[in-house]
């Protein structure tokens, strides 16, 4: 039975991934178990709550549009339900994120979804991040340095 900061982990990793890359990820894997909706994808708000300077006093920063979906695994000895919530109005993103959700939680699925589905997308994940962050820093100002045109 996974931990659960590692659930939290492959589920914050579905919720950021491109819903391409997923969809590409998924397709490969061959003998899926059938499953079906105990709650189909919907759209709804959120409430995004933020801390003046990281520390302060919570406040409401506005509302965010997110789907959620929850599939059950079928033909198991046990029901496994899987959940997925995402930012955005992506139906398939849900129900792609609630599908492996699902599966790792099943003994026989776990090692090759983290292998072939979470650790592709938490590379992809880190490469854009180390892209942006480069892309931020070229731009970035020392005003200290700058010399006055007199």
């Amino acid at each position: 039975m996974p931990t659960v900061s590692e659930r939290q982990a492959w589920m914050a990793t579905l919720a950021k991934a491109e819903l391409e890359i997923l969809e590409k990820l998924v397709n490969k894997l061959d003998n899926l178990p059938k499953y079906s909706f105990l709650r189909s994808p919907e759209i709804g708000l959120a409430m995004v709550r933020g801390r003046a300077g990281g520390t302060g006093e919570a406040f409401n920063l506005g509302e965010i549009t997110m789907t959620r979906c929850v599939v059950q695994l079928e033909n198991l000895e046990e029901a496994i339900a899987g959940f997925g919530y995402i930012a955005g109005r992506s139906h398939r993103h849900a129900e792609l994120a609630a599908l492996c959700d699902a599966l790792l939680q099943t003994p026989h699925w776990r090692d090759r979804i983290q292998a072939e589905v979470i650790q592709p997308l938490q590379i992809e994940y880190q490469q854009q991040q180390e892209l942006q962050q480069r892309q931020t820093e070229a731009t970035k100002v020392n005003f200290f340095t700058m010399v006055r045109g007199e």
